[in-house]
């Protein structure tokens, strides 16, 4: 595209791409924005180096290659804050910049959003599920390694305490935590047989009793017993990543309350997603560890978000064809809520344009400058930003948006055209 552009003269010509997602994936009433930061950590980076170079000049024109060797976006982008929920239509990114610059982004913006926002949503539900308990990311080994350095990032934004990836804790500041494994249990078998007390004695000695021990390797009952008296009352947790979660967590806090370790926190794991965790509130758990429905396709389908071309030149252009209409023209995006913070609507005009808005809502614009002139706009919100701001949103859901069952989206977005 950019070849033909650069030959015919059109790569030039000012443009405005967005990105928004035309419906929710089945099962979501809303998405979580999350992902920009990490855009913007991209768009730093983006350039074209020899080895790049090399590439492209097996299959581009040597002007096309001497364009991106000097290649630097130097358009605006604005976008909605991280943290934030979005809504069929929402204009999540808006980038304004010649076709030739701002094409170029698609793959890296749509990658990036597409991935953090899937997992944000997904995580954003559990959290919702656990009402108040925290929970562990713990999804590195179920999808691509660099995937889960975003991932354990994304659900942080949602709300979960802490990530089993200490990478992500390195780059992105997310706190680390994490339990010991089956290995370290089977380990310590000898001649005569398994011995769990003396793994036990092991982790406690290098880690103190406040640590989680492992108790359904062998026998759950038995497990427990030992746990306590290696590590004494004191015992942090104990993790439990087997059976019927319900039953065996009623009967383990009731064994730990009579062995006088009233403070030990239960732990669960195993396959665990949003209606799981919503079935296993009433039980004595105190965290729980999510990964696979976290990271995976099943549990976080992709958000669905297209890059569009909605303006050249100032004017308006559309795809038309059929189920994948576009609405032409660069769009403000501005969301209604009642006096008590409930959401109501989401409104989207032209730039300027003011709404409709009833006397009895109030009126909030969603989207905020990311880069001006190419650089990143000093200020911009931090991760525990993000948090908060996802926080707060989903208190300012109606209440049947925060259910798990499948539904419309939560709020509707409507389109507004200029007066």
């Amino acid at each position: 595209m950019i070849a033909a552009a650069l030959r015919d003269g059109t790569a030039h010509r000012s443009c405005v791409f967005e990105v928004f997602a035309r419906r929710l994936p089945d099962g979501r009433r809303y998405g979580v924005v999350a992902g920009t930061g990490r855009v913007l950590d991209a768009l730093d980076r983006f350039r074209f180096g020899d080895d790049e170079l090399a590439i492209a000049r097996t299959f581009l024109d040597a002007d096309t290659v001497d364009w991106l060797a000097d290649y630097r976006f130097s358009g605006d982008i604005d976008g909605y804050r991280e943290g934030e929920l979005y809504f069929p239509g929402s204009p999540i990114l808006t980038v304004r910049g010649t076709f030739a610059e701002a094409v170029l982004l698609e793959t890296v913006v749509l990658s990036i959003l597409n991935h953090d926002s899937a997992v944000a949503a997904a995580a954003a539900r559990m959290v919702s599920a656990a009402a108040g308990r925290p929970l562990i990311e713990m999804g590195t080994r179920r999808t691509h390694e660099r995937a889960a350095v975003a991932a354990a990032r994304a659900a942080y934004i949602a709300g979960f305490a802490t990530t089993s990836n200490v990478e992500a804790a390195r780059t992105f500041g997310v706190p680390s935590g994490g339990t010991a494994a089956h290995a370290f249990t089977l380990l310590h078998t000898g001649p005569d047989g398994p011995d769990e007390e003396a793994a036990f004695t092991a982790q406690v000695a290098a880690q103190g009793p406040g640590t989680t021990l492992l108790v359904d390797t062998y026998d759950i009952t038995e497990g427990v017993k030992r746990a306590v008296k290696v590590a004494g009352p004191q015992l942090g947790g104990v993790r439990i990543d087997s059976g019927d979660l319900g039953i065996i967590t009623r009967q383990v806090r009731a064994q730990l309350d009579a062995l006088g370790a009233t403070g030990t926190k239960i732990v669960v794991s195993g396959d665990l997603d949003e209606y799981a965790i919503g079935a296993l509130r009433a039980e004595p758990i105190d965290l729980y560890g999510v990964g696979t429905s976290l990271v995976t396709g099943s549990g976080a389908p992709t958000a669905g978000m297209v890059y569009k071309l909605v303006e050249v030149d100032g004017l308006p252009v559309a795809k038309r064809s059929s189920h994948k209409e576009t609405h032409g023209g660069e769009k403000r995006a501005i969301r209604l809520a009642r006096a008590t913070g409930t959401i109501v609507e989401e409104v989207l005009t032209p730039p300027g344009i003011e709404p409709s808005v009833p006397s009895h809502l109030t009126a909030t614009d969603l989207q905020i400058p990311l880069v001006r002139g190419g650089d990143r706009v000093s200020g911009l919100p931090t991760l525990t930003d993000a948090r908060e701001r996802l926080r707060a949103a989903l208190v300012s859901l109606p209440w049947e948006g925060l259910g798990l069952s499948h539904g419309d989206p939560a709020v509707p977005t409507r389109f507004e055209a200029a007066r």
